[in-house]
């Protein structure tokens, strides 16, 4: 889920599923968009998978690139596959790297698999499921990066938002692994800072990223949450994310923890899908 603005010159719709569409982005030569019901969820240039269009999946990107030491490969969970365009950048920018992708929506899939098909070379799966089911009979410690990219429209499904699914996701990570979730939300934060205190109650290192206007309420957006088990080069992190064309903030430690003061962690029992986002916040 992306906040977007009109792509330029004429897109014309290449191929459809009930809901779904792929949308040619006519500024660039071989990309395309993704739209599910309405709300733009993934861009890919086939040309060039190293180009990020959305400015959350470049955060994402940046998350990856330090997961490990550069070009080395990494073992990779997606859970939301979208077109695969995370995945498309670390096959492209970390040969030899194992991906499996899970995504609950069939239809999706193949119209990505039919229609956008990635390098057979890469290293990339693709199951059919639901996420939180699918990440829970994963193995403990097979990958060293999950990504957690779920939405039901334009909302994060309350099963995806819980202490008990974030100690999933540290289960199947390895000693030093990372976790990063894309989270939606505006105004008071509410949910990005009970995301926060959530993390908080598994991992011993968090830090998010977003947009300055984003991190102070003043619009819906995208913000990122990255969680391990010890700590992560966030100075790093804060560069790239400082030096992104849509630049964007990186809090952690005490700024961190005043950011999300007085939020309780979430658990399955009272876990709720994250915020609507106001009308007319994701268009294409």
């Amino acid at each position: 889920m992306a906040r977007q603005g009109t792509r330029g010159g004429t897109a014309a719709a290449a191929a459809e599923a009930p809901g779904v569409e792929l949308v040619r982005d006519a500024d660039r030569p071989d990309s395309w968009m993704l739209v599910v019901d309405g709300t733009p969820q993934s861009h890919v240039d086939l040309a060039d998978p190293t180009h990020l269009d959305f400015e959350y999946v470049r955060r994402l990107g940046h998350v990856a690139d330090l997961a490990a030491p550069g070009g080395e490969p990494v073992d990779a969970l997606h859970l939301g596959a979208g077109a695969l365009t995370l995945a498309r950048y670390i096959a492209a920018t970390r040969p030899g790297s194992r991906q499996r992708a899970v995504d609950i929506d069939a239809r999706l899939v193949e119209l990505v698999r039919g229609s956008l098909p990635w390098d057979r070379r890469a290293d990339i799966r693709v199951g059919i499921g639901d996420a939180r089911e699918w990440l829970e009979r994963r193995r403990d410690a097979c990958a060293d990066l999950l990504v957690c990219d779920v939405f039901a429209g334009a909302r994060t499904p309350a099963a995806m938002t819980s202490v008990e699914f974030h100690t999933a996701a540290a289960r199947v990570l390895r000693p030093g692994g990372v976790f990063a979730a894309n989270i939606g939300d505006g105004q008071r934060l509410r949910h990005a800072r009970a995301q926060v205190a959530t993390a908080a109650q598994v991992f011993s290192a968090v830090a998010l990223v977003a947009e300055p206007g984003v991190l102070r309420g003043r619009r819906f957006g995208n913000l990122v949450l990255v969680a391990a088990d010890r700590p992560f080069p966030v100075d790093d992190l804060a560069r790239r994310a400082h030096r992104d064309p849509d630049m964007a903030r990186l809090l952690h430690g005490e700024e961190l923890e005043r950011f999300a003061a007085g939020a309780a962690p979430v658990f399955d029992a009272t876990a709720e899908d994250s915020p609507v986002p106001p009308e007319g916040t994701f268009v294409r």
